[in-house]
Order: structure tokens, then C-alpha cells, then sequence
């Protein structure tokens, strides 16, 4: 892997991590492109960049974690259910990351909850905006319990974290907002327990081309990353899921297509 090729993948990780679109589906669909998806170092490279992503979200929302035990108390209780199944799962995981077409199919069908998911929602958004209600502060520890199992469905590569967990605080009553935040804010234990496994395993084998491309993965992630929050939290508010719904149709339909054909794509 060049240290261009680093930057595009951390760019992508900045972009997607906490758009409902799956950041680990764009980043096994760019290696792909590029051709360095079966490159071990990628794998590794992709998990590690998330670190600067969850800076991205420690910086902007920092007030957020000064709100006292029941904020981190909820946070746990989320957490828990991706640890454990995690932990479990792990070497299988690690074998669905490099496959384009679970990350296809993924696409298409999470694309489609989205699109139905603004219709279901939208009267339950209107009424929580108007009572003043669905706010996090709401949320009580059987309610955080239940969007962390629905996160766990985020292991299969295509479906998305950020995705996941939204759909689940809206299930429990929160409004957009607050369900896109608090995925923000469940994304910091998840996406630093993965990131801090992944790198304690590689530190031994790491190379000296290996070091200045993870830190300015990061650094790159962070920055897309705090660009792209603010205006997903906007985005989001005013006008829902459908288009994200939509673009992961079509990006999961182009990518059968492409393999159904037998092309190889090489961009880099």
C-alpha cells in the first residue's frame, strides 16, 4: 500500500464512519478498487484509522462526556453486547472483511430499511419535536441494552455501525438527532476497544513505511471526520434517511454488476 492509497482509505473512513452508509463496507469497497484488498496491512490499516474518527467525536462533543456516571452508565450497557459477541466472533469476522459481495448485499438491503424507515419514523419525529421529547437524558438502561444488540448486526461488513444504532434509537423513541448522537457517542468505547485490540496485535510485525501511514490515516480521518459530523447532524435533521438509503442501492447494485460481468477494477 503507497501512502496515496493510505490517504484515500482514511479520507473514506472520515467521510462514513458515522454516516448510516457503512465505513467498513467503503473501505473494503476502495481497496477492492485499488487492489490491495487482500494485502493484510490494509485489514489492519482500515480498523486502526478509526482511531482518528473517534477523536473527531471526543472534540466536537467533549461537554457531552462531562455530564456525570448515568451518560457512561448508558454508554456501557450499550457497549457490552458488541464487546461480547466480539470477542466470540472475532476470527469470523475477519474473514467477511474482505468480501465485496457480503458488502454488496449488505448495501441493497440496509439501503432499503433505510427508505422505509423514513416513513415509519417520520410521525414519531413530528411528535417528539413538538412534546420536546426523545432526548438522550430519556433514555433508560433497558433502552441503551437494546440499541447495543441492534449494533451487533454491524458485524457483517456492509450494514454499518452508525446505521445500526440510529435505527435503534429511533425504535426506542429518540428523535433523529439524538439517535445520530448517541451512536457518536457509542462509537467512542466500540470503535477503541477494535482499534486498540487490532493495534496491540500488529505493534510487533509494524514496519518503518508502516508507522507515518497510520498516523497520517488518523490524523486525515479526524479532520474529515469532525467535516463530515456537522454536516450529517444538519442533513439528517432537516431531511431524513432517504437519500442514504438510496445511494447504498445504488452503490450496492453497481458493485454486483461489476462482479456478475467478471471486471477486475484496478483505479490505483
Amino acid at each position: 500500500m503507497t501512502l496515496l492509497q493510505a490517504l484515500i482509505l482514511a479520507v473514506v473512513e472520515g467521510l462514513t464512519e458515522y454516516l448510516p452508509i457503512s465505513s467498513t463496507g467503503h473501505l473494503i469497497i476502495t481497496s477492492w478498487l485499488m487492489g490491495i484488498n487482500e494485502n493484510p496491512f490494509v485489514k489492519d490499516f482500515t480498523v486502526i484509522v478509526q482511531f482518528g474518527a473517534i477523536l473527531s467525536v471526543l472534540v466536537l462533543y467533549w461537554r457531552r462526556f462531562l455530564t456525570g456516571v448515568p451518560f457512561y452508565t448508558k454508554l456501557l450497557i450499550a457497549f457490552l453486547p458488541a464487546a461480547g459477541l466480539g470477542f466470540l466472533l472475532k476470527s469470523k469476522i475477519d474473514l467477511l472483511l474482505g468480501d465485496v459481495r457480503v458488502v454488496a448485499l449488505a448495501l441493497i438491503v440496509g439501503g432499503l430499511a433505510l427508505i422505509g424507515i423514513d416513513r415509519v419514523f417520520a410521525k414519531q419525529e413530528k411528535r417528539l419535536t413538538e412534546t420536546d421529547s426523545g432526548h438522550i437524558e430519556s433514555l433508560t438502561y433497558v433502552q441503551a441494552a437494546l440499541i447495543g444488540m441492534i449494533q451487533c448486526l454491524a458485524f457483517i461488513p456492509g450494514v454499518s455501525r452508525s446505521a445500526s444504532t440510529i435505527i435503534g434509537g429511533l425504535s426506542v423513541k429518540l428523535t433523529r438527532r439524538a439517535a445520530a448522537e448517541f451512536s457518536f457517542f457509542l462509537a467512542v468505547p466500540t470503535l477503541t476497544a477494535a482499534t486498540g485490540y487490532k493495534l496491540l496485535k500488529i505493534v510487533p510485525t509494524l514496519t518503518a513505511d508502516q508507522v507515518p501511514m497510520l498516523l497520517i490515516g488518523n490524523l486525515v480521518a479526524f479532520v474529515v471526520g469532525c467535516l463530515a459530523i456537522k454536516g450529517f447532524v444538519g442533513f439528517l435533521t432537516r431531511r431524513g434517511f432517504f437519500i442514504f438509503g438510496v445511494y447504498r442501492v445504488l452503490v450496492g447494485v453497481a458493485i454486483l454488476l461489476a462482479l456478475a460481468f467478471g471486471k477486475e477494477m484496478r483505479m490505483l
